[in-house]
């Protein structure tokens, strides 16, 4: 009796966790042309909730640095504006070892984009990603993509 209900509550906070976050990948193939923008459709049904936006970088050796930069646009679906961000991320340590998490040749990195946003408003949202190395062909980065979860409220009492 009491594994089914474990298995249960498990599936519980499974599906709880589910709801809150999303997570988008694009495949990159190991060659990150510098004119080829990644770009992520976020469906936003619940603007009243803030979100935190991150970024998932999986990258292998061949990757020739330590950090990367992104240019990065928010594009508003109603008024089409464009919000766009420079960004630089470290991905190695200075003697070298990679940052990321995983067994093997690859290596996922978590970046933070935009902690507690806002949305303006229910939308499909574009965010679109270009790098902004030096190389015109980026090797070594084989998938970037955007994870969107709820942003966790506090209180000011200190309780969520």
């Amino acid at each position: 009796m009491h594994k089914i209900s474990g298995f249960f509550l498990l599936i519980f906070l499974v599906s709880c966790n589910a709801s809150e976050e999303n997570v988008v990948m694009n495949n990159v193939d190991n060659k990150w042309d510098k004119k080829t923008e990644q770009k992520f459709n976020l469906e936003i049904s619940d603007p009243q909730n803030p979100k935190n936006l991150i970024f998932v970088v999986r990258n292998n050796n061949e990757y020739p640095y330590s950090n990367i930069r992104f240019i990065v646009n928010l594009t508003d679906p109603k008024t089409k504006a464009r919000q766009t961000d420079t960004l630089n991320y470290v991905l190695a340590k200075p003697n070298g070892e990679w940052l990321g998490t995983g067994f093997g040749e690859v290596k996922e990195t978590l970046f933070q984009y935009k902690l507690n946003y806002k949305f303006p408003e229910k939308g499909n949202y574009e965010i679109s990603v270009a790098q902004a190395m030096r190389n015109d062909n980026l090797q070594g980065i084989e998938d970037l993509g955007i994870k969107v979860e709820t942003a966790k409220t506090v209180s000011t009492n200190g309780t969520k």
